[in-house]
């Protein structure tokens, strides 16, 4: 079997062109990075902003495990399929972070024969997005201590700072250190942290601005620290939310790039789902949206992290609707949930998956739970029985769900046919019905419960001293009103990673409360999130090279 970077490699890819006007663009509507990469024209965003919109399907998944979902791969094989049919679709996902690609996930572009290419581009250093988002995210911070050098006008106490510096980088020794050292002339002493860029505040914004106007006011309404007094203290009292901004003029702006059988995707923005909102930028949802009929994107990780984010913040902030969800499962992820071993995976066990399906159902209820319709994608491997898929398929059938078994990784669009023409007739037949979990404007102990209680399963919802205190300021200086983007693990249901399946009966305990007033919402922090990952034992990067031609090897 052929890697991916192989099959990506060996894919005759088209001209960015053909590409672009595939989907209603000439070349004067696109920046060309190259021969197979561009960026989408403010002129031609604001040519098209009136066109009516497609229709909007969104992939999840169940719980994540170390056996993968294939859920990028899923959204890439479900366009293909659909325009298989006769149909316009475009497939829009986030850009992979250079952490995860070196460290334990690899490349993160889809996989087999769905794929978004050039692959290499794309998990490397594509179009500088995320390097526009560190250095704006720096140039604040740099900005900020500045102020504070030299007259300090705002009276900002540097003992509660709270704007993070950010790398693109796994790097645990960076979570907490000391800056200014070096006596007078070269600042002042004062503990800091790194957080990794997709946790930046400014890949939120970017990812939530419809346009260039609302990433200026939302830079400009960033909480980075507090006085003396204990008074917030925001960007726009330093007036530079315009120099912010200008280091992401480009940034803005959709990619425009294309699948393993030339399928139109925009690849754009990459906030993770654990610790921040988990989808790609609305900017290009929304300009997929009115340049093609159906478009697929995906929300990070589970349905309970990724998709309760994307309706409760991303639709709402975009001002778009959700037409229907594909709920991605695996056979191998259904038998972790039900107890097995991730070395036992490719032994029968049906029982095991009859065990596992506890957390599948607590997903299809969670959909429901949003009024939404949904398609259970079941993503086969070669080692899945007959008997494992129809215990999956009757379970699905009987929660009053449909389900199609999707091999998109080995046979492209044509390994979920079904699927796609599933999918179309559910959102051709119905007005969008989704709907919100929770009213904006409850208490925030309320928002956060109603999440932890209804998406998660949870009993009880427990605040530290700490988040006591959060809070009370959030309460104090009018933050109560902003939804909520809980940071939690991914690996469960709940907040301890060690409880598969589907627990029961659990505290959630929040230790802190980030205010992202810039972003729009609350993140209350849970368990032992972290916002800077480190590097597993054997990350990644020691199967990666670069030959003597340039190609790279070892990417996936």
């Amino acid at each position: 079997m052929l890697t991916d970077l192989e099959i990506g490699q060996l894919t005759k890819l088209k001209n960015i062109d053909e590409i672009a006007a595939k989907i209603g663009l000439s070349p004067q509507d696109i920046d060309h990075y190259g021969d197979y990469k561009a960026k989408i024209r403010y002129s031609a965003l604001f040519a098209n902003e009136n066109n009516p919109m497609g229709k909007l399907i969104l992939v999840s998944a169940i719980t994540p495990t170390p056996a993968g979902e294939g859920k990028t791969t899923v959204s890439i094989g479900l366009s293909q399929a659909i325009n298989r049919l006769g149909k316009k679709s475009i497939v829009a996902l986030r850009e992979p972070s250079l952490g995860p690609v070196f460290g334990i996930k690899g490349g993160a572009a889809g996989g087999g024969w769905s794929q978004v290419l050039p692959m290499e581009d794309i998990n490397l250093h594509f179009t500088g997005d995320f390097h526009a988002v560190t250095a704006a995210n720096n140039t604040l911070a740099a900005l900020i201590d500045n102020h504070i050098y030299f007259d300090n006008e705002l009276n900002i106490d540097p003992r509660r700072i709270t704007w993070k510096r950010v790398l693109d980088v796994n790097d645990r020794m960076l979570r907490n250190v000391v800056i200014g050292l070096g006596g007078s002339k070269q600042g002042f002493p004062r503990e800091n942290g790194f957080d990794i860029t997709p946790a930046s505040e400014i890949m939120a914004i970017l990812c939530l601005s419809n346009n260039m106007d609302e990433l200026k006011e939302r830079i400009g309404n960033i909480t980075f620290g507090f006085t003396y007094e204990g008074e917030p203290v925001k960007v726009n009292q330093l007036k530079i939310e315009g120099a912010i901004a200008a280091l992401l003029k480009d940034a803005l702006k959709p990619n425009l790039v294309q699948t393993t059988e030339n399928t139109p995707a925009l690849v754009h923005g990459g906030p993770f789902a654990n610790i921040a909102q988990g989808a790609n930028s609305v900017l290009a949802t929304k300009t997929a949206l009115r340049l093609s009929d159906y478009v697929v994107t995906e929300a990070g990780f589970g349905f309970d992290l990724g998709a309760e984010k994307f309706f409760d913040l991303v639709c709402k902030y975009g001002g778009f609707c959700t037409n229907a969800v594909v709920l991605v499962a695996t056979i191998r992820a259904l038998k972790v949930h039900g107890g097995v071993r991730v070395k036992d995976l490719n032994t029968p066990n049906p029982q095991a998956v009859t065990e596992g399906l506890a957390n599948l159902g607590k997903h299809l209820e969670n959909i429901h739970k949003f009024g939404m319709k949904s398609i259970v994608a079941i993503n086969r491997f070669p080692s899945d029985t007959e008997e494992e898929l129809q215990i999956v398929q009757d379970f699905v059938h009987h929660n009053g769900f449909e389900a199609s078994v999707v091999e998109y990784f080995t046979k492209g669009g044509e390994g979920g046919i079904e699927l796609a023409q599933k999918v179309v007739q559910m959102v051709d037949e119905d007005v969008c019905q989704y709907h919100g979990l929770y009213d904006w404007n409850n208490l925030v102990e309320d928002k956060i419960f109603t999440i932890a209680s209804e998406i998660y399963g949870a009993q009880k919802v427990d605040y530290t001293a700490d988040a006591k205190a959060d809070l009370k300021k959030i309460n104090k200086y009018g933050f109560d009103k902003l939804p909520i983007c809980i940071a939690k693990t991914q690996k469960s249901l709940s907040d301890n990673p060690e409880l598969i399946g589907r627990p029961k009966d659990f505290l959630v305990t929040v230790r802190e409360i980030v205010i992202a007033s810039g972003a729009g919402f609350l993140i209350p922090i849970t368990g032992e999130i972290m916002r800077m990952p480190g590097l597993p034992k054997k990350p990644s990067a020691g199967a990666i090279n670069v030959e003597s031609d340039g190609n790279i090897s070892g990417l996936f």
